[in-house]
């Protein structure tokens, strides 16, 4: 195995809504995930995150598995409709979070705190300009309890997800089926983090973030330009520059007038990657395009090179390598982060253990890419595997796997697979110093 630089942080991330559970607990109130899995037909066999992991009950057993695999950090997110129900703030909800923040430094584990991964309050919008002010006011809230135990601060996990796959394909919450509604919520995603970086600097945090998920796509630049536009500089240019890029401008252009001018800006400290496959494109006059990418029409999407995972994504570790080299060239002076990268596979349990080899095999393969990305020149500071646990996939429900950890959703038995015990070695032989 390879060894990273001195000081590089090994870790997990997790989700709100796809851990937590015990959703009408403690006066939380309902998010646009409990409305959205309780419709029927939108989530896998009406699956909901209602119990999930169980994880608001069981956090201390599961940051215990964390400090047994020695993790360095913890990413996890905090949910909005706990902390402010209604719009009203709700003591109760925030306490299990300074809960979980005590047991993570009582294990030596340092938390990263994502303040939006998805599951707004139910009365809120993203296509109404007043929930980036919203945002903006829950973030001062939390990060003043928060803020003196928390360092590095994550203002938005993947708003591409957010806007495109809930507002334009409807997969999503709030299955909203609109290209001009994803593109405004597109738009006040990006506010939102501006407003809510310029809190956090307020407030004296340690470290700002944004989360990107970020896809390189392969083809002729005939095709390849728009995509790259909609999935990756669409977010990264507001984020790294403070612009959108005159291109995507002008297709924006196309589908609102949503005027564009009124993006607030604040430079963070380190960008969020989140990475799992690469889009291969080609030219196609017959194709209906995509639609999560309004405008796509003539361009076709291929299938997957070799053995997919089990979500159909194509395993490409050195996507994630050239990735990483080309955001240091783009937007020099960029510190980066891996906040998600790993795989969903049918696991099995075989005599008490889950010999999860391709999930080892897929996580390898990727570290590696990530050492020659540092070593071409990329400053990147960590590496957070998705997931910890096995969890609530969204619309896939509970039926694909990415933890560390196998959850049994009957019994809610955890069960570290082979890749975490494989995983603990590795960060043994790259200690942070």
């Amino acid at each position: 195995m390879t060894t990273f630089p001195q000081g590089f942080v090994w870790g997990a991330a997790t989700a709100s809504y796809q851990i937590e559970g015990a959703v009408r607990e403690d006066g939380r109130g309902p998010s646009i995930w409990d409305v959205f899995s309780h419709t029927p037909g939108k989530v896998a066999d009406g699956h909901t995150g209602d119990v999930a992991c169980d994880h608001y009950h069981r956090y201390r057993e599961d940051v215990a598995i964390m400090e047994d695999l020695g993790l360095h950090a913890y990413r996890f997110s905090v949910s909005w409709p706990r902390v402010l129900p209604g719009g009203t703030f709700n003591a109760a909800g925030l306490d299990f979070y300074d809960r979980l923040v005590d047991e993570l430094l009582a294990r030596r584990i340092s938390p990263i705190a994502t303040l939006y991964h998805w599951d707004l309050p139910a009365e809120l919008d993203w296509r109404n300009p007043d929930t980036a002010a919203k945002f903006a006011d829950y973030t001062e809230i939390v990060h003043h309890r928060l803020g003196d135990r928390v360092a590095t601060w994550t203002t938005l996990n993947e708003p591409w997800v957010s806007a495109f796959v809930g507002y334009g394909s409807g997969r999503h919450a709030p299955g909203v089926t609109d290209p001009a509604a994803a593109f405004t919520a597109a738009h006040h995603l990006l506010r939102a983090h501006a407003l809510g970086a310029q809190v956090l600097r307020a407030g004296g945090a340690g470290e700002v973030s944004v989360t990107l998920n970020l896809t390189p796509t392969v083809g002729d630049p005939e095709v390849t330009t728009l995509i790259d536009g909609l999935a990756n500089r669409l977010f990264l240019d507001p984020v790294l520059r403070g612009a959108y890029p005159d291109d995507i401008r002008a297709h924006i252009a196309k589908f609102t007038d949503l005027g564009l001018d009124d993006l607030p800006f604040e430079a963070i400290d380190v960008l969020g990657v989140n990475y799992y496959t690469i889009a291969r494109l080609a030219a196609d006059p017959a194709s209906p395009g995509h639609e999560e990418y309004p405008g796509s029409e003539g361009i076709a999407w291929l299938p997957p090179h070799g053995v997919p995972t089990e979500m159909g994504w194509e395993v490409v570790p050195s996507g994630l390598e050239e990735l990483l080299l080309r955001i240091s060239r783009d937007y020099p002076g960029t510190p980066l982060m891996i906040t998600e990268n790993g795989a969903a596979y049918d696991d099995v349990v075989k005599d008490g253990r889950v010999p999860d080899t391709d999930r080892i095999a897929f996580l390898d393969g990727h570290f590696r890419a990530a050492h020659n990305a540092i070593q071409r020149g990329a400053d990147l500071r960590g590496y957070l595997v998705w997931s910890l646990l096995d969890n609530f996939e969204w619309a896939r429900g509970y039926h694909k796997r990415f933890g560390l950890v196998r959850v049994d959703y009957e019994s809610l038995e955890r069960l570290p697979k082979d890749s975490a015990h494989w995983y603990r070695e590795v960060i043994a032989r790259n200690g942070l110093d």
